[in-house]
């Protein structure tokens, strides 16, 4: 999984239209390619960036084998030379992205590819398909751990995710915006994403009775011991049975429970009541913990009524991102070069949603030197210069009227190299690195700009050259056509 070839996973007209650029004899013209998405999750203010690690390991990995070439010839649509042409297939190109772990915005490039045609092209459905699937997960993560209010929250949905890959990719993605731990075995293997878990109810209905289920398991983990208690009666047996077990196998060892979990009914009233039975029996420093099916607003339904859950276990509906399962992210051609000369392209539709912001660009996130918030994001054309020591005025791109000037500010590029000329630049940050590197940025963010509901419109901005440069090329493309 992490050092897979994944070649042909990719759509097929990225092959057809390779074949097509090398007969047309474009297969060398330098192209720009902008990743970026249009609409955030659940209505929500922000994603957060996930994916880059696999795209790094894809790009080092990209190569044709020989039963790749016979699949393609057998195809029999295929120049001979340009299947000759595949057997040396390497990606020789540049990558700009923006670290994992940023909080992103719609319409500013996650990502900017600048590699010959048929490279750029071909690499495309990949390097959606990672980019879309972690940030939709990291994105559903980081609502229902803001959720929890400080409360720890655990990912629990291997067994409900879109298959092996997506189970494991999604526990890292979650990781990284904030749980702190997996039910996923493989993921922290892989990354470094701690495991946790205790018992299922197969455990219990494996005893005679659920008190000597409970015994035993204090027996075998009597440092890591916590409890199921909803297999029969939370209340009348589970809770009470679990005391006992505490009492007959933890006590005389000078040990404590880490905590019971409660998987199902009136999580609410259930833990009100289970607090107060373990309270009273000195066990006031058992955590309990509380799983099926959450999600942020039942998250936050629960704290509102004053449910007594120290920690959640949180499975399909964060690995899924059941509520808003699409991460609408795209890969649209920016520009080309024309004898070395950037030649900007443009995307026209009747949806102004898709229309694309032409040229290459680099992105800006201002911060407010008064309090380090971040104020707005600013395209600008690649070799534009900002000055952070100079008032600067910003403007709504659509409502250009709308205005604000910004003093105090400091700013700071977003895209890191990735790949020169082919070759790997970036060193690849640790997933404990990525973690604290997207709570610190997440801290950045206004309140406002965090809410579930109705939250603020966070400004990406552009520059007057960048707008009018956009507005050029559509008047152009409007006479033209």
């Amino acid at each position: 999984m992490n050092d897979g070839n994944y070649t042909l996973m990719c759509d097929f007209y990225e092959i057809t239209m390779g074949n097509g650029y090398f007969v047309q004899g474009i297969k060398d013209r330098v192209t720009y390619f902008d990743v970026f998405y249009r609409t955030v999750p659940d209505q929500g203010g922000f994603a957060i960036a996930c994916g880059l690690e696999q795209v790094v390991n894809y790009i080092q990995n990209l190569r044709f084998y020989e039963e790749d070439l016979l699949y393609l010839k057998n195809k029999n649509i295929f120049d001979p030379k340009f299947l000759e042409y595949l057997r040396d297939f390497r990606f020789t190109g540049d990558i700009y992205a923006v670290p994992e772990g940023t909080p992103v915005f719609p319409y500013e490039p996650i990502m900017t590819v600048r590699a010959k045609a048929i490279e750029a092209q071909f690499i495309e459905t990949y390097v959606l398909a990672a980019i879309n699937h972690q940030s939709l997960v990291a994105t559903k993560a980081s609502r229902i751990v803001r959720a929890a209010e400080g409360r720890a929250v655990s990912e629990f949905g291997a067994r409900r995710a879109h298959g092996a890959e997506a189970a494991t990719l999604g526990a890292r993605a979650a990781y990284i915006a904030g749980v702190v731990g997996t039910s996923n075995t493989l993921t922290d293997r892989l990354y470094g994403a701690p495991a946790t878990g205790t018992m299922a109810h197969s455990w219990v209905q494996m005893f005679s009775s659920e008190l000597d289920a409970f015994i035993k398991y204090c027996e075998v983990y009597p440092d890591n011991t916590v409890l199921l208690v909803d297999t029969y009666n939370v209340l009348k047996s589970g809770v009470p049975n679990a005391i006992k077990a505490f009492d007959q196998v933890l006590k005389p060892l000078g040990k404590r429970p880490k905590g019971i979990r409660l998987d199902s009914g009136d999580i609410a009233y259930q833990s009100k009541k289970a607090r107060q039975m373990l309270d009273e029996a000195g066990y006031d420093d058992c955590p309990i913990c509380a799983s099926n099916s959450l999600d942020e607003r039942l998250i936050r339904d629960l704290i509102l009524q004053g449910a007594k859950v120290d920690f959640f276990g949180v499975g399909e509906r964060l690995i899924t991102s059941k509520s808003s399962p699409v991460f609408d992210g795209v890969y649209k051609l920016v520009a080309i070069e024309e004898d070395g000369t950037i030649i900007p392209k443009i995307k026209i539709s009747e949806n102004i949603d898709k229309i694309t912001t032409p040229g290459f660009k680099k992105v800006y996130r201002l911060y407010s030197r008064d309090n380090g918030k971040a104020e707005a994001d600013l395209l600008m054309l690649h070799d534009e210069v900002l000055d952070d020591e100079q008032p600067y005025e910003l403007f709504d791109p659509l409502a250009t009227w709308k205005r604000k000037t910004l003093t105090n500010f400091y700013k700071r590029e977003l895209q890191l190299p990735i790949f020169k000329n082919g070759k790997l630049v970036y060193q690849l940050p640790s997933l404990e690195v990525i973690k604290q590197y997207c709570e610190k940025e997440l801290d950045t963010l206004w309140d406002e700009v965090k809410r579930f509901e109705n939250p603020h419109n966070y400004y990406v901005d552009l520059s007057q050259s960048l707008w009018d440069l956009k507005h050029d090329l559509l008047e152009a493309n409007q006479h033209k056509n």
